[in-house]
């Protein structure tokens, strides 16, 4: 696996420097130059100019964001500018917001969630908390696996989850580098091994139903008890492994391989390193959705429309976030292949088992664990 400077990165990077805002302006194809009088085609993300024309009228959209802060916040200040829509955003973990909305029931705080995996949208899809909508954009999914069969979310990225470590405290400690789950069970990495919190965080729940699919339900359970025995901490976000590995506080993490990227790359820390486990990675299925009885109910679905399109998506990598995209006029972030991940290389993961029981199986968990100690706590 190379090791790519951030100069050299910004060298690759060079390519997408036409995105963002500039290719928002463009029009469709067969539309030619857009006349402001002209009503009859759609706007620059693919949304119906009455569609536009009725979330202007409602001014405000307020949005959930579970993927990194950097990107919420460039995707929304660029809706802001496309459409003049006066955009609040509050990032929180995918556990955290399903919990909140189940709370509200039906009275939303927010109009729409933006990123995290699918598995937290998939517990709030059953439990009628998602507005159905059929975006025009959705035509440009790479896969119907990247849609609710609810029709109540639409996927915007595909991320790989792996095993990251500090190449340098490994080497002091003289252990080898762990190639796959069943390594990380080893009391050897007693002590040294973050993950994140099954209570808050969309990349724990991702843990749990992958290694159910992979050992089955009752082997998959006790892996979680013997694998509790080496952790030393559980971050309340998926991406807290990463960030402590960087800063030399954590040794060994189990989470999202883009996130190890961020810190190489953004945040210099070239002590990181990947493994896609060997017996075959699991992934997420970053996505967004409309809260049943959103306030702004236009806003968000033009909002759904956006994050459906390159204006919005195009921004990620951008803006720290290196998930492969699964839309087919996207930009891929060329960085993550350049770190040996590859999307097509992934286990079958088993979306509709974890769409009807992962609350089950994080019940499963935890009772398993007597219920968790100080390291699971939620405040």
């Amino acid at each position: 696996m190379s090791n790519l400077t951030r100069r050299n990165f910004f060298g690759v990077s060079a390519v997408v420097a036409g995105l963002g805002i500039a290719a928002c302006k463009k029009s469709d194809s067969d539309a030619g130059e857009k006349k402001e009088s002209d009503t009859n085609s759609t706007d620059a993300v693919g949304a119906p100019e009455e569609l536009v024309k009725a979330a202007k009228e409602e001014g405000k959209l307020i949005v959930y964001g579970s993927c990194e802060e950097e990107y919420i916040n460039a995707v929304c200040a660029n809706f802001k500018s496309l459409y003049g829509i006066d955009v609040q955003a509050q990032r929180l973990s995918t556990g955290e917001v399903a919990a909140k909305i189940e709370e509200e029931n039906g009275h939303p705080s927010a109009d729409v969630w933006f990123g995290g995996t699918t598995d937290p949208y998939n517990v709030t899809s059953a439990k009628g908390l998602l507005e159905q909508y059929e975006p025009k954009n959705a035509s440009h999914l790479i896969s119907d696996k990247f849609k609710s069969t609810n029709k109540d979310w639409y996927g915007i990225y595909k991320g790989i989850l792996g095993i990251l470590y500090d190449k340098e405290e490994l080497q002091r400690l003289k252990l080898d580098v762990p190639q796959d789950y069943k390594d990380l069970i080893d009391p050897k990495y007693k002590g040294l091994i973050w993950s994140s919190n099954y209570n808050t965080a969309g990349t724990a729940k991702l843990i749990i139903n992958t290694v159910i699919q992979k050992y089955g339900h009752d082997q998959g359970i006790q892996y979680l008890v013997d694998l509790d025995k080496n952790i030393a901490q559980y971050t309340k976000s998926g991406s807290g492994p990463s960030k402590a590995i960087g800063t030399g506080e954590c040794t060994i993490g189990i989470g999202m391989l883009h996130d190890g990227i961020y810190q190489i790359v953004d945040q210099e820390h070239e002590n990181v390193g990947l493994q896609i486990p060997s017996s075959g990675a699991s992934y997420e299925v970053g996505a967004t959705a409309i809260f049943k009885g959103a306030a702004h109910p236009n806003a968000a679905k033009l909002w759904v429309e956006y994050a459906l399109s390159p204006a919005c998506v195009d921004l990620a990598q951008k803006n720290g976030s290196y998930q492969f995209l699964v839309i087919d006029n996207a930009k891929q972030p060329e960085i993550a292949t350049e770190y040996g991940l590859d999307p097509n290389n992934v286990m079958d993961y088993n979306f509709e088992d974890a769409k009807q029981h992962t609350e089950q199986y994080v019940k499963d968990v935890m009772e398993a664990l007597g219920g968790g100690d100080s390291r699971f706590k939620t405040e």
